[in-house]
Order: structure tokens, then sequence, then C-alpha cells
């Protein structure tokens, strides 16, 4: 281990105190402080992509949440949707010729195609199901999505849903680093940054032999619940489901109904 180093590291724009952890020496080059351990810089895409990923599933951040708009064409019940579109789907609205909208229910797949199966009969679409992966593309290409009926004009098909956030890992390049940064970056800080700590302290006890020294990231693992925690409430403030369905904090001295 080498002689301590206080002067931050800054990765894609995102600059930390891991640096004061004395991890590595460093060495600045384009403006910007990078270790100069070839090993320890290799991991570092990986512990962003570790500590963004984990926040984003933990919390379900409303930025992630986004809307893309398809055609359905008349007669054919089945809709392709890129997977770089949607992780999740939460709502699909469905828009005809005349302007007029309304939203349609989830079922399961089994319902439409018991239900509605005759390609024959026509009729604007009330359900939708999650039907599966292409197949003639590997699968790993489109989700598709089957609805009922079949329709009986072309529908402008609105899907609501959440996707992945940029992470620091995109920010990969001299040109980037010093200047890009994200969402969870910019707003939760100190979530990234026990993330972040949790792989790191894996990565310097060899994942496996954490049992070396079993208190380390633990400690790192309960300060980042404790954080999530709040995070989680301010999340769900935002989307007014708090507490009594508004975007209030819990009430301390008193807590109404929902």
């Amino acid at each position: 281990m080498s002689t301590p180093n206080t002067t931050p590291l800054t990765y894609n724009g995102y600059v930390t105190q891991i640096g004061t952890m004395a991890v590595v020496n460093t060495t600045t080059s384009s403006g910007v402080v990078v270790g100069v351990d070839t090993a320890f810089n290799n991991i570092i895409p990986q512990m962003l992509n570790y500590a963004e990923l984990r926040i984003q599933r933990d919390l379900d951040l409303l930025p992630s949440l986004n809307a893309k708009t398809y055609t359905l064409a008349y007669g054919n019940n089945q809709l392709q949707i890129s997977v770089n579109d949607f992780v999740t789907l939460q709502t699909i609205e469905v828009t005809g010729n005349d302007g007029s909208s309304y939203p349609i229910m989830p079922v399961s797949k089994e319902v439409i195609q018991n239900v509605y199966g005759i390609s024959s009969t026509v009729a604007p679409p009330i359900y939708f199901a999650m039907y599966g992966g292409d197949a003639s593309t590997g699968g790993d290409t489109y989700t598709n999505i089957i609805f009922g009926p079949y329709p009986d004009n072309n529908y402008t098909v609105t899907v609501t849903g959440t996707s992945r956030l940029p992470t620091l890992y995109q920010y990969a390049n001299a040109g980037q680093a010093g200047t890009n940064t994200t969402f969870i970056s910019t707003y939760l800080p100190d979530l990234l940054i026990m993330a972040s700590m949790i792989y790191l302290s894996a990565f310097q006890r060899n994942f496996g032999r954490m049992s070396d020294d079993p208190a380390m990231a633990q400690s790192y693992e309960a300060q980042y619940k404790t954080l999530l925690t709040s995070a989680a409430v301010e999340e769900a403030r935002k989307k007014f489901s708090a507490s009594a369905w508004s975007s209030m904090s819990p009430a301390v001295a008193a807590s109404p109904n929902r």
C-alpha cells in the first residue's frame, strides 16, 4: 500500500474521496487525477456500474421514467419494441385516428390467446400482455407485446416505463471525464460513494476472502442502507406515493391513514 494521498480521485467527471484511502499513487493526465495502478484503474468502471445500477434498481428513480410512441397496424396484434427503450413497462395508452386516447389494461398472454385469438375479429384494443423476446434475433433485441382484440385500425401506442439512466461508465474518455456528470453523481453522491466503497472493499479482499475482515464491507453496506432509506422516502414523495399518497415527508406526530 502506498503513502496516503489526500487528493480526491477524479474519474469520468465524478470526484470522490476514494483517493484518501491511499489505495494507489496518482498522477494527473489532461487535468484529471487518476491512479497509476493498472489493475485498480481497470476495476473503476466495474465499480461505477455496480454502484449506479444498484442505486437505480433500489430506488426506481423518477427521472428514469419516460414515454415513447409506436404504431400498431390494422390486423396485427403484436408490437415490437427495442429492449434498449425500456427496462420495465408501466402503462400503455392507445390513440385512434379520431384523436381519442385511452389506457389499456395488462393481462396474461393466455387471456389474449384464448379470448382474442381470432384475427378476423377486430376491434379497438383494450388489453395487452408481455409476450417475450424476438426469437428470430436471438431473443435479446426486441420485446414483444400482444394486444387484444386485434386492432380494427392503425393506432398510435404510447408506452410509459423506466429506462436505464446514463452512468459515469459511459464517459470513459479524457474529453468527457472532467465535465460530464449523471443524475446519481449530482443528486445522490452520498449513495454513490457508499455503493462504490462496498465494491472496492470487496476488491481489496479479493471478493471471496472478505471473511478476513468481514466488518469492512459490512460497515459500508450498513451505511449504504441507512442512506438508501431516506433516499427511498424522497423518491416516493416525488411520485406522490409517500404517506397518505402525498408528497409530504412522513409525519412524526401524525400519521394519516392511506
